[in-house]
């Protein structure tokens, strides 16, 4: 048996290729689907089969076009209600690849219609030897069951279904078998998710503390409290799974725009969206741009902070970079990229354009700051969890939400210690060789900065979202 795992950073992404005999299944792909082609063809599998765990939310699956171009079976849990053709399973069904026995379970909780496939290579054993558990169970946590509200389902309801499909399943299953999820740290369809992208079943028995075991009431209630906020994209993201998503070819390519075609493009409301280093956003941008740099969860922050529908602009550093910035935002669904800037920000500026900045400043000079300039005030802009595991002193939380961006805004009543009027970005290195930057709103701001991790004990993905005088602004991030 073949076997392999593809990770896609970006979106903390696990899918898989199973081979035997001349076969192979594809378990949850991602939307660009050429790697599994190349995967397949250089072992000599022909793709007959296309696995989806569930209806993924965080993503756009490319199993229309994987199987349109390799005339695979596309195979969903029977409760998914996919509109094109598929193959609809039950629990216990099973798919064969040579001398290999796919067996199918339904493992309901994340969503309704979330099944895991056990692998049985007869070669080795009779018993099996891995499960791919999709986003049921991940290393160190759980699915989150109240992505599901829309079909009718109750987040405790969900909960009950996840604890009787891990006790009654998942957990039944020998403690050497491997484990294998869809997602690994930082995804937002678990909370506590570890950063190793795979296990054992004995090993997340010892130690996922959502395993442990406890009465079936209080597993759903520690499963329905203090939840991470849903993406506003999620419902959408599933539904183009439901339907069936566009093939890459069929997407239009963004045209090259000179730097007075993007200046009225602003001008009528298109958004720009730069996706270089947050040092060269702040040393000098379009003004009015967002900040969401290529490097790290960039698809993921881009579906938390831009609406499916909104046409963009990119600026990016050079023509490769633009063509990866359409291809990852396609991953969430994000398909109106009507242009670029031809030439970047180089051409901008000789064009005699305004350019907006953000002071940068190291880590040690804001510190120099608070202890000496009290009107400063630093708002830390990262999950409520990561604020209470360690902070910097002084720094005022955002609570409430931004309408309509699926963020948060500055709870009412904040206080705030000046008017304020300007922003400062300062340099992180505090756990960490790289410098990586969080952009520390001090000022009444009106538009979009990039966010890096916070260099704070318990520092990692950060957004800000705030309001000012009855206006939505907001900061939004992609992690280093």
């Amino acid at each position: 048996m073949y076997f392999k795992q593809f990770y896609l950073g970006c979106l903390a992404h696990a899918s898989y290729l199973i081979g035997a005999d001349g076969e192979a299944a594809v378990v949850d792909p991602q939307r660009d689907v050429e790697q599994y082609l190349q995967e397949a063809a250089a072992h000599g599998f022909q793709i007959t089969y296309i696995i989806e765990t569930h209806l993924h939310a965080d993503f756009v699956s490319g199993h229309q076009e994987l199987a349109a171009r390799t005339g695979a079976d596309i195979v969903f849990g029977h409760r998914a209600g996919a509109t094109f053709p598929h193959r609809a399973v039950h629990d216990g069904d099973e798919l064969r690849l040579g001398n290999v026995t796919l067996r199918l379970l339904e493992t309901p909780g994340h969503t309704p219609e979330s099944i895991s496939v056990v692998v049985i290579d007869h070669a080795t054993s009779e018993e099996p030897q891995k499960v791919l558990t999709g986003d049921t169970l991940f290393i160190g946590d759980v699915g989150r069951p109240d992505l599901a509200g829309a079909k009718g389902h109750t987040a405790e309801h969900m909960a009950g279904m996840l604890y009787d499909s891990l006790h009654s399943k998942l957990l039944m299953l020998d403690d050497g078998v491997e484990v294998y999820p869809a997602h690994g740290a930082g995804s937002l369809c678990g909370r506590n998710i570890s950063q190793e992208t795979s296990s054992t079943i004995g090993a997340q028995k010892k130690f996922n503390y959502a395993l442990q075991p406890i009465p079936k009431a209080d597993f759903v209630r520690m499963m329905t409290t203090d939840l991470p906020e849903a993406p506003a994209y999620f419902p959408r993201d599933a539904e183009i799974n439901r339907t069936g998503a566009a093939t890459l070819a069929e997407l239009s390519r963004p045209a090259a725009l000179a730097p007075a075609d993007v200046h009225t493009c602003v001008q009528r409301g298109v958004m720009v969206l730069d996706v270089r280093p947050a040092a060269a956003f702040g040393a000098g941008h379009v003004p009015g741009a967002m900040n969401i740099g290529l490097g790290g969860q960039f698809a993921s922050w881009a579906g938390r902070l831009l609406a499916l529908e909104t046409p963009l602009v990119i600026v990016a550093e050079d023509d490769a970079q633009v063509e990866e910035a359409v291809t990852r935002l396609a991953r969430v669904g994000i398909e109106h990229v009507q242009g670029y800037l031809d030439g970047g920000m180089y051409a901008w500026h000789q064009a005699g354009l305004a350019v907006a900045t953000i002071a940068q400043i190291p880590v040690d000079e804001l510190r120099h700051q608070l202890e000496e300039d009290q009107d400063v005030q630093v708002v830390d802009v990262r999950q409520p969890g990561e604020y209470a595991s360690g902070h910097v002193p002084g720094a005022i939380q955002p609570t409430a939400r931004a309408p309509g961006r699926g963020g948060r805004a500055v709870a009412p009543g904040t206080p705030r210690r000046r008017d304020l009027r300007r922003r400062l970005s300062f340099e992180c290195r505090h756990r960490d060789t790289r410098p990586t930057r969080l952009h520390a709103p001090v000022q009444r701001c009106r538009r979009h900065e990039c966010v890096g991790q916070c260099g704070v004990p318990g520092g990692t993905r950060t957004r800000h979202h705030q309001l000012t005088g009855g206006e939505e602004s907001h900061h939004g991030g992609c992690p280093a």
